[in-house]
Parts: structure tokens; sequence; C-alpha cells
């Protein structure tokens, strides 16, 4: 399907081939357009969309929020940004940084998509593998697309399954072309930087590592081991007994204390109580799972279902009832012992 896009849909979906055809009409390399006056503008803009992905909450954005230029050379800064942002965050190597960028880009896609004619909603659908034509999809493209949803209901044991694909309904599937955009951008990434361009970038990539971990502190904080939710506070009792832990329980430890900013070398620290430790082993799950290792994929502690279904969830309290996954508990806990004002 091709249809005839304006100049403003090269900002509105900078991810499609015909944005960054726009934006490369002059040809330049990008040592040679960080060089030049446009060039230094994007490059500040490239740090600012970054910045703006840290501090999205993940609701849905008003479109009436989202900067779009309306002029030529707005419009080719707008694309370059998008294409510089993802530069930057493939030189900082780090995953977590990555998929906030990824969720930015699509949560800010899909709410020009929302306001969009039907022929642009399809016909960018199209361009990352999906149909909003169809109710239902293969139970392999399903699970594809679901995997970073956390909800209950996107479960596939929750799903209507008929010969081979699952039924979805039609405000699904926009939720579901959302996500699509997020997993397709997230596969592109991280890109194959060349070291000599990431050593030129290091000032941008320092300044928003240092902002990601800002925000890290903002979030959860300094690591306080009395807020953690019952499951974590068993394993974490279970290893300090002289316990060995199960591969599952390991797992669910190590993403869940990665994800609450505790670095590689407390983690394996942590597990020097336990009896069977070897510290090689040790250091390659740790850093597999924390994303460090050779996949560069970085996990999420498993939800408060998943936990269960693991055999992990024990001793529930009256805080487990009002959350779905360990990480909203701890964050939960942390906030409830900040000192209110004098």
């Amino acid at each position: 399907m091709r249809i005839s896009l304006e100049t403003r849909d090269f900002a509105k979906y900078p991810f499609l081939k015909e944005s960054q055809q726009f934006m490369l009409q002059n040809h330049e390399s990008v040592d040679r357009f960080l060089q030049s006056s446009p060039g230094k503008v994007a490059i500040r803009y490239a740090v600012e969309r970054v910045q703006r992905a840290l501090s999205s909450t993940g609701q849905p954005m008003e479109v009436e929020s989202i900067p779009l230029p309306s002029d030529n050379l707005g419009i080719r800064l707008e694309v370059s940004s998008y294409a510089l942002s993802r530069v930057l965050v493939s030189c900082g190597k780090e995953r977590a940084l990555i998929d906030r960028l990824t969720r930015y880009e699509a949560q800010r896609a899909y709410a020009f998509l929302e306001a969009d004619d039907e022929a642009r909603r399809d016909y960018v659908a199209s361009q990352v593998g999906f149909s909003l034509a169809h109710a239902s999809l293969p139970v392999s493209r399903y699970v594809e697309v679901t995997a970073g949803m956390k909800e209950e209901r996107w479960r596939l044991v929750n799903r209507e399954v008929q010969e081979g694909r699952v039924t979805i309904e039609p405000l699904e599937a926009e939720e579901l072309l959302k996500e699509q955009i997020r997993v397709t951008l997230l596969s592109q990434l991280p890109l194959e930087v060349p070291q000599s361009l990431c050593s030129e970038l290091v000032p941008y990539v320092t300044h928003i590592q240092d902002a990601f971990q800002q925000k890290m502190l903002e979030d959860f904080g300094e690591v306080d081991e009395s807020c953690f939710p019952p499951c974590m506070q068993a394993i974490t009792a279970a290893l300090s007994g002289g316990m060995n832990i199960t591969h599952s329980g390991r797992f669910a430890l190590t993403a869940f204390l990665h994800n609450i900013g505790m670095d590689s070398t407390q983690i394996i620290e942590l597990y020097c109580r336990a009896p069977d430790f070897d510290v090689s082993k040790t250091q390659y799950q740790v850093e597999h799972i924390s994303g460090r290792g050779g996949t560069g994929t970085e996990y999420t502690a498993p939800s408060c279902a998943a936990m269960r279904t693991l055999g992990l969830c024990v001793r529930p309290d009256a805080s487990c009832e009002r959350v779905n996954h360990p990480l909203n508990y701890y964050r939960s806990r942390k906030k409830g012992k900040k000192p209110g004002p004098n």
C-alpha cells in the first residue's frame, strides 16, 4: 500500500523509510553533519529527545503537547534528532536506556496515529509489519508482540485461539500496534556505531547517562533491603542462611536487584553466601540477566503472577494485594518511607 506522505509526516513518524530518505537528501556523512551548524543543533535536540524519554510517565500522550515543526529545516532537524538519539543510546550501551527511548518513540508515534486518518494509520502499521484490518494474529506473532505487556489479559492462556490464530478486538488492535512499533524499534537497536563516532559523542553520551542515573535514583533511591517485597526478602534470607537457590529464584532476584539499581559487583557479592557459589558462573549469569553479556538483552524481574506460577510468592502481605509486580511493591514502600515536609 502506498500513500502520498506530507513533509510533516516525516517528523511525526521519523522511523519510516521515507523520513530517513528525506533526512539524507544532502548525502552528508554523520561526522560532517555534526560539524555543521544544523548538526550541532540536531545533536542538542537528540539529547533533549532522550531526556524526554527518561521523563516520560508511560501514560498516553496528547498531540498538542508534542512539538512539531512546520518548515523543512525544522522537520529535517526533528528527523535528524531521532536518528542521532538512536546513535547516542547505542554508544551508551545501556539496555534500559534503549528501552526507555523505544517506549517513548512508540507512544509519541501512536499519539499522532490516533489523530491521523485511516489511510495513514494503515500505512504506518504496514511499515512495521502489522495490519489493523485483521481480527486475529498468528500465535507466534501474538506472543512476539505481547511479550513485554504485563497485564493478565494479554497472556496467551487468557485468549481465544482458533486454528493457530489469536482473536483480537478492534480496540486491542490499536494497543497492539503501539507495542508493535516499540518491538520493531527495539529490534533495530543497538546500532553498530563506529568507535570513532562514539568517541566524538562522549560528552553527550555521558550527559544522558548521568540523567539516566539521576532518574533511577528518583525512581528507586538507594537500595533498601527493608523495602523488598516478601518474595525477594525470602530469597535473600535463604541465601544468607546458606541455602541453594533454584534457577528461577536466582533469575528473579538478580533481575530485581539490577532493576532497582544495584550494580553487578554488589549482586555477585550477595551470591557469595550461597554454598554452591562459583564466581565465574555467577558473573556470567548476572551479566547475562543485566544485559551486559553477549546477547545484550536486559531482563525485568518476573511479575507477581509469574512469581506465583514459579512458586516464589511467599508470605504475601497487605501491600502485595495492591500491586502486580515486585518492583511496584519496592517503589511504593520506598515512597512511603520518605520523610514528609517539616
